[in-house]
């Protein structure tokens, strides 16, 4: 095709009609259960992502728990699919995954808890919506009054664990191709391989739409008409829904190249090397930060009012 914009599409269709092969020793129902198990949370936790006030699948009063809750769910399909293969790569690349999966998952449950906190509510539109108050927002600068200023280093921790949770690199040694091949999915060809892939990806888009939502204002613009002391103009008033739109796409776009470049620079970590950064530096730090927020809110220095 044209520039190779084909390839995408011809890899698709090659894998749709690919045979699923069975390995003999292979628990059938559930090798078959765990790609599902693997895609379902990532698909599923859309269903409480808004894009504009009040516009969710599911504008739920507890979004943020049903989120952690159901994300936290992935870690099965990847234990399951390493169980049932029958093989030792793919149940070594399982166990790996899952102690790398729930070390970050601790993490980043810190950094919501303290979005949490700043915002008052487990509502997802409340939190962008908590964002669009403040000294910044009322000067038409909203994007200083994102959480992604106050909360910096939690944000950098956030979008870190984001990509050790998802498995890319530079935290891919579940797939170490060198060590354990293609870790957990080993076993798996055609459709079934296909899946685990697109997991992989709609966790990264679920991930920085996220990030998006918690630290970078979510459907809201990052300058408003209030910078230049004029009204909004009625043919924008108008349109609001499909601004609300654009600015969430285009900030998880952001956040999703960001995901690519980091792939791009750096080499792969090792085991250990992940481990220890997940256990001995990221939780610590969310914690102190946790304690931290918290006698902020309470000073009279709180600017989350």
């Amino acid at each position: 095709g044209p520039m190779g914009l084909l390839q995408p599409i011809a890899d698709a269709v090659k894998l749709i009609f690919k045979e699923i092969i069975l390995p003999s020793a292979a628990n059938r129902p559930l090798f078959l259960l765990g790609p599902v198990m693997t895609i379902m949370p990532a698909l599923a936790a859309w269903a409480v992502v808004p894009f504009g006030p009040q516009v969710a699948l599911a504008d739920i009063n507890a979004g943020l728990l049903f989120l952690m809750a159901i994300t936290s769910m992935e870690v099965y399909g990847v234990i399951i699919a390493g169980w049932a293969s029958n093989s030792k790569y793919a149940f070594l690349g399982a166990i790996r995954a899952s102690a790398q999966m729930v070390s970050y998952e601790i993490a980043m449950g810190f950094c919501l808890v303290i979005v949490l906190m700043v915002a008052g509510t487990l509502n997802m539109s409340g939190i962008v919506q908590g964002q669009e108050k403040g000294m910044f927002a009322a000067m038409g600068l909203n994007f200083l009054s994102w959480n992604w200023l106050p909360l910096l280093p939690i944000f950098v921790v956030y979008v870190v664990s984001g990509i050790a949770e998802t498995n890319r690199h530079p935290f891919d040694v579940v797939e170490g191709e060198s060590e354990i091949v293609a870790g957990h999915m080993v076993e798996y060809s055609g459709m079934a391989f296909a899946i685990f892939f697109l997991a992989e990806y709609a966790n990264m888009i679920l991930v920085s739409a996220l990030a998006s939502v918690m630290f970078l204002g979510g459907w809201s613009a990052p300058i408003t008409f209030g910078l230049l002391h004029l009204g909004t103009p009625q043919w924008i008033a108008d349109t609001m829904w499909f601004w609300n739109w654009f600015w969430l796409f285009a900030k998880t776009f952001v956040v999703v190249t960001m995901f690519i470049w980091v792939r791009a620079t750096f080499p792969r970590f090792r085991y250990d090397q992940i481990m220890r950064l997940g256990w001995k530096i990221f939780i610590p730090v969310t914690l102190v930060w946790l304690v931290f927020v918290g006698l902020w809110i309470q000073s009279p220095w709180n600017i989350w009012k």
